[in-house]
């Protein structure tokens, strides 16, 4: 039976539901699908979490100590991005559950690898916002899967979640198949920032998965202008493309051979 999709900002009575559907239908694990936890001790042993050293800019390992060629040639506005984990095995299928077929239970259950990435990677901010879907989107799927790991991560983190200052201003095709290029063509001028939430502060922008970090450098420069005076981008999970690298890293880290939306 299909799951009911909860809104973000969910209230004491949406969680006392969602618990009470998990009474009458067990949950599943979100990588494996057994059941008995949204996320089972062996999908989690699988998981590969990115440790430093990594390139300072876009956050892919890089043992060279600097900034990978892709950052020194074209440097990125934000301060950062970084990732918790690899996007492989049964940590990519959980995020496609969660972005397909969205629980705050899944994202709960998946928050604490990302709380464990924001330790590893010391980073700081004074509140977070996930990167927003188009209006219209979320909608029609009934949620947004980066506001769910935002919300989730916020309980780590003990830190606020501002949703509501920044917002997509108009839909964007997808991004697979694009090159790096195309999709920052894709996503320029997307996003405006309120001020009010932003001016003075250091950001964090929360998404699921990054791989060219496009959308996360469209957020920044909305955020910039709203006169954030850091904004950082931190996902769950980060696609290593094989154009990315200009040498062999080999093991674990092993470019992927195809991107995501991101």
């Amino acid at each position: 039976m299909r799951r009911i999709s909860l809104p973000v900002r969910l209230t004491l009575p949406f969680r006392i539901l969602e618990e009470a559907l998990d009474l009458l239908f067990p949950p599943r694990c979100a990588g494996c699908g057994r059941p008995g936890a949204f996320w089972c001790a062996a999908c989690a042993a699988a998981v590969i979490p990115i440790m430093p050293p990594v390139c300072p800019g876009c956050g892919i390992p890089w043992p060279e100590g600097d900034r990978c060629p892709t950052c020194r040639a074209d440097p990125p506005r934000l301060a950062g991005i970084r990732s918790a984990c690899l996007y492989r095995g049964p940590l990519r299928r959980a995020v496609h559950r969660l972005k397909f077929h969205g629980r705050y239970a899944v994202a709960r259950a998946l928050a604490p690898l990302m709380a464990d990435g924001w330790t590893r990677f010391a980073l700081e901010a004074d509140l977070l916002i996930p990167v927003p879907a188009h209006r219209g989107r979320e909608r029609q799927r009934g949620y947004n899967q980066a506001a769910l790991l935002a919300e989730a991560l916020a309980e780590h983190l003990s830190l606020p979640v501002h949703p509501e200052a920044l917002r997509r201003v108009r839909a964007t095709p997808s991004q697979v198949g694009l090159d790096h290029l195309a999709r920052r063509a894709n996503v320029q001028g997307v996003f405006q920032a309120d001020p009010r939430w932003i001016a003075g502060r250091r950001v964090a922008v929360i998404d699921d998965v990054c791989t060219s970090g496009a959308t996360l450098e469209a957020c920044a420069a909305a955020l910039y202008q709203a006169g954030a005076v850091a904004v950082w981008g931190f996902t769950l999970a980060r696609v290593i493309l094989r154009r990315s690298l200009s040498i062999p890293l080999g093991g674990a880290y092993g470019a992927d051979r195809a991107g995501t939306e991101h």
